[in-house]
């Protein structure tokens, strides 16, 4: 980091330009603040000679786009965006009118690996881990919509106190350099090279992970497994030679020298390079600290300089005072133009004076002009022609990137050895032939920014969006999701989506099968199929498992069927739409609510066997609209319902004026048999908030009664202050419908999380407690102290435990007489968030939690964690990403994973 130039930019949008923070090949990032809401941001500004080329505009927001759909986690969210006609990057426009494209994401006090390297030799084997399966994680979101991220480079990868953070998604980003060619034409020079690319075949996100193991080995040894021998043959040894992995700590070197086979094939995926780094992901495993102390000292250091930074009402900032002697002699222009105001060096000097910055000085490493080396490349990129014999190497950009030394004195700590002698490139890119070597210095890398090695190639267009596969393509996309579930992260996406309307895989493949992948801890089983609801339809509004043998899935337009044995759909019916399902209530026909009618459907074809309409049923009560349902129970479904009437105004009195009639809310609970067709029993109960029906959830059924909590947000505010901020249980005789009793339990709020037993024992979250209560008396029993400044869940009762669910993300188990506690495990999610919700299997022995962030399936007996699963979900059309909780459905042998459209059927003990 450093500080400003003369000619950058002092305004993006509503952010001001507080220090530059370094350089890459398309893109200069700069440390920037909002005076407005004091949120500090980091700016990538494309270079305006290549931001005036058509086609890196529109790939640079490509790249924009994709990292706002993966943002959370280790990617840093997006702010805002600018330039290129973006009206809110009008305030950075340069002095020749044009306005800069940029983009601004939040900014994180973090070094760049290549930086680091630089400052404390090779990581620790911990450090080396938790970057790697960081990393791991994002690019399974990213291979989960089919698509290769080609982001990855030592400058991308960001280390900051909690973990890493990526910063470009695409080739743009992780671009050695690039240049606009006469015609409108955009060639990059790539810093890494994969074997298939040598060989001209596409990248796919096979090449990511070779890439991955490139980064790894740098990160472990200060260099990169290829830079032994002649320059010139670097490409031969990429695509031929064995990796040189003997300084890679042994620990690590079997899982990097697999991200190095040459063939894509044999390489894991993103899943299992991240569990077997980290099997509590990579947040668990770094928390506590995971950066050696010379770079937690320099990342703190960075953040109280960047916090020093002030903004004067000029817009010029103003540093740090121990670095504004520094700072002040970085504003003068190094790309040989005449000296500005404030005093530039003469020309040339740039070459031999110190990098001097915020973050202090050291010397800068020798810079290697390198000619383009001409290779095979994939079709859709094609190659500018050579340079003619004796041309002179191209020049880089006009601001030459700085890799600046050590910019911090290291505490005293053990020396770690550095990278080898004579400034040895580490990485393969800045090996090529005819003299393509890298930039020295500490763990320099052309990578990072600098005039690196690797093909000149036009880039393309961002993809048009894909045609639909043929069958057999489809059946290879299948494969491809199927081994992406490798280690227990990511499948589907929009990979997933292209299986259309739930199609299995029946066309035969004329590729052979894929290896089989190893087996790791934490990984989850392969899927026995996934479904995609169609993207031609509204995302699904309810689901639900028919007696194990059917999906069903409930829509706008139509709800239909999913084989649970296939996982192909079966039919879809209109009349449903809109329709619920009480999973617990039995019957050999598909019982569905639809807002006007109860349904009947025939399971093998949808076809509509039984209906009777509302108006019929309840034909003493016209105008009824039936509710949620609140349960089920055999062939018995319980629901609350309502109807407006008209009340009329008294008559008045002789002399008076008549009153107006009223409109009054009528409200019923009541249980119907739905394989006699009948009603049993209606009572009446408080109408709640309008509009519509109180909501009502049957949380525990006896032989004699079943107990009935209302949704807090259908109460009236008249309810809620009678009950003086406790909610209540109704208790409701089973045969007849009458209202027992009400009760409250401890200090049990109306939003608490309870749940009942049929033993008569209630289960309630208060504050941060669970308690047990005795159900017809309220006396407390146990309690189980929960973690600070969390909140239980609902818990689930299973024979002698119930199992416990909390927001901060613990789930655990209780003996259900005594509360001893008999496990507690947490589910790695960071942060805190709701409770995860809990499904137990058919058989008592897997317990599986879901939350909005991932699936985590533990044992029920003792609380080993088994596997964990994520799906970044579908994009939608316009890049919005699916931010759908999980859904766990049991059925059977079977767990059904939802997540907005996609399905995902696992086999569980």
């Amino acid at each position: 980091m450093e500080a400003l130039r003369q000619d950058d930019p002092r305004r993006f949008g509503r952010f001001t330009t507080l220090a530059r923070f370094d350089e890459q090949a398309s893109a200069v990032r700069y440390v920037a603040r909002s005076t407005a809401t004091g949120e500090t941001a980091l700016v990538t500004a494309a270079r305006p000679e290549l931001a005036a080329v058509p086609v890196f505009s529109r790939r640079f927001r490509a790249e924009a786009r994709t990292a706002e759909r993966l943002a959370g986690g280790w990617v840093s969210p997006p702010l805002d965006t600018g330039g290129a006609g973006d009206a809110s990057g009008a305030a950075g426009a340069s002095e020749d009118g044009t306005e800069p494209l940029w983009t601004a994401a939040g900014y994180v006090p973090a070094l760049p690996l290549a930086e680091a390297v630089g400052i404390a030799g090779p990581l620790p084997g911990k450090a080396v881990r938790v970057l790697g399966a960081g990393i791991a994680e994002i690019l399974s979101r990213v291979h989960a919509t089919g698509s290769a991220l080609q982001g990855l480079a030592p400058g991308t990868v960001l280390l900051a106190a909690d973990g890493p953070r990526l910063t470009a998604f695409g080739p743009l980003g992780a671009a050695a350099s690039a240049e606009a060619r006469p015609g409108g034409q955009l060639s990059v020079r790539l810093g890494y090279l994969t074997p298939e690319q040598i060989e001209g075949e596409e990248v796919s996100t096979a090449s990511d992970l070779f890439v991955l193991g490139l980064l790894l080995a740098y990160a472990a040894t200060g260099t990169t497994p290829f830079t032994e021998g002649p320059a010139e043959e670097a490409t031969r040894r990429i695509a031929e030679d064995e990796p040189g992995l003997g300084a890679v700590p042994e620990e690590l070197r079997e899982l990097i020298r697999s991200c190095l086979a040459k063939d894509p094939a044999e390489r894991p995926t993103a899943g299992t390079v991240a569990a077997e780094l980290a099997l509590e992901g990579a947040a668990g495993l770094a928390r506590g600290g995971w950066l050696p102390e010379p770079l937690a000292a320099a990342v703190a250091d960075q953040e109280a300089r960047v916090l020093a930074l002030e903004v004067p009402e000029a817009g010029h900032p103003k540093a740090a005072p121990e670095a504004a002697g520094a700072a002040g002699s970085e504003a003068a222009r190094d790309d040989g133009s005449e000296p500005g105001p404030e005093g530039a060096p003469d020309e040339g000097a740039e070459e031999d004076r110190g990098a001097t910055g915020l973050l202090g000085t050291g010397p800068r490493p020798p810079r290697h002009d390198r000619p383009t080396t001409q290779l095979a490349l994939p079709r859709e990129l094609t190659a500018p022609p050579a340079p003619s014999p004796g041309a002179a190497p191209r020049p880089d950009h006009p601001h030459p990137l700085r890799q600046p030394g050590p910019p911090y004195a290291a505490p005293a700590a053990p020396q770690q050895p550095g990278p080898p002698p004579g400034g040895a490139a580490p990485y393969p890119g800045a090996a090529l032939p005819a003299g393509t070597g890298g930039t020295g210095g500490p763990g320099g890398f052309g990578g990072s920014g600098g005039s690196g090695g690797g093909p000149m190639v036009s880039l393309p267009l961002p993809p048009a969006p894909a045609p639909v596969p043929d069958p057999g393509a489809r059946r290879r996309t299948l494969l491809t999701i199927a081994a992406a579930a490798v280690g227990g992260l990511v499948v589907g996406g929009g990979a997933v989506a292209a299986l259309g309307s739930g199609d299995t895989a029946s066309a035969t493949d004329d590729k052979p099968a894929p290896k089989p992948r190893r087996t790791l801890p934490g990984r989850p089983p392969e899927p026995r199929w996934i479904y995609a609801h169609p993207a031609s339809e509204a995302a699904p509004l309810a689901t639900a498992v028919w007696r194990d043998r059917l999906l069903v899935v409930i829509g706008e337009s139509r709800a239909g069927a999913v084989d649970l044995r296939t996982g192909k759909r079966l039919w879809q019916r209109a009349d449903a739409a809109k329709g619920q399902i009480a999973p617990g209530a039995g019957g050999d026909l598909v019982f569905v609510a639809s807002p006007t009618e109860f349904l009947w459907l025939a399971p093998g074809d949808g076809k509509v066997a039984h209906r009777v309409r509302y108006t019929e049923a309840f034909a003493d009560l016209p105008g009824l609209a039936v509710g949620p349902l609140a349960g089920g129970s055999g062939p018995v479904v319980w629901f609350t319902a309502s109807r407006t009437v008209t009340v009329k105004a008294p008559k008045p009195k002789k002399g008076k004026k008549k009153g107006k009639d009223k409109q009054v809310v009528e409200a019923f609970l009541l249980a119907y048999d739905i394989v006699r067709r009948e009603e049993l029993w209606r009572t009446p109960v408080p109408a709640g908030r309008a509009p519509g029906a109180p909501a009502y959830r049957v949380v525990a059924e006896r032989s004699a009664d079943i107990l009935v909590r209302q949704n807090a947000a259908t109460l009236t505010p008249a309810e809620v202050k009678a009950a003086k901020g406790k909610g209540s249980i109704r208790s409701f005789d089973r045969r007849t419908g009458k209202l027992l009793w009400v009760k409250q339990y401890g200090a049990a709020t109306p939003e608490a999380a309870i749940a009942g037993g049929e033993d008569g024992t209630l289960y309630a979250a208060v504050g941060t407690d669970l308690e047990a209560f005795e159900t017809d008396t309220a006396k407390p029993l146990w309690r189980v102290e929960g973690s600070a400044g969390s909140v239980f869940g609902i818990p689930l009762t299973a024979g002698p435990l119930i199992h416990t669910t909390e927001r901060s993300q613990l789930v655990g188990a209780v003996e259900r007489g005594s509360g001893r506690l008999v496990w507690r495990r947490s589910t790695e999610v960071p942060g805190i968030g709701n409770a995860p919700a809990l499904t137990l299997s058919d058989s008592g022995k897997t317990l599986i939690a879901a939350d909005a962030v991932q699936v985590t399936a533990f044992s029920a007996a003792d609380g080993e964690r088994l596997w964990k699963f994520q799906d970044i979900g579908s994009a939608g059309p316009k890049g919005a990403t699916v931010s759908a909780p999980y859904r766990v459905l049991a059925a059977g042998k079977t767990v059904v994973v939802q997540r907005d459209r996609s399905f995902y059927a696992f086999p569980v003990a």
